[in-house]
């Protein structure tokens, strides 16, 4: 399962907690558990850091953050988001016209643009 787990705010710290030793620490935490493949992908929003993690399911996600030195220090903390597979594209194909017959979309290999042709089958 695929997990969003967004880092939160924790009130009432200083930027003086956050020295570059637990930076390091958490750098190697981090990659080791990116190596593990427990976290997929790291990224930095404008906002506010932000990691995917591919977990058994949602407790699973949280030890693993609870494994982060700044999580364990109280430094940091994080939302954690249980995300699915998008499957609105099955929609394409579940249309039907007005005599109950499924419509396909089909792509035109001669036109650039988005795929538009609708047959019937």
């Amino acid at each position: 399962m695929r997990i969003l787990a967004i880092e939160t705010p924790v009130e009432g710290l200083t930027e003086s907690r956050f020295t570059r030793e637990i930076a390091a620490a958490e750098a190697l935490r981090a990659w080791d558990l990116h190596q593990s493949r427990a976290i997929r992908e790291l990224y930095f929003r404008a906002d506010s850091p932000a990691a995917v993690l591919e977990c058994v399911d949602v407790a699973e996600a949280q030890t693993v953050l609870a494994s982060l030195p700044m999580v364990a220090a109280g430094l940091i903390s994080f939302e954690v988001v249980p995300l699915q597979a998008y499957t609105g594209f099955a929609r394409l194909f579940e249309a039907t016209d007005p005599a109950g017959r499924r419509a396909v979309r089909r792509w035109d290999p001669g036109c650039s643009a988005t795929p538009s042709r609708t047959t019937r089958s």
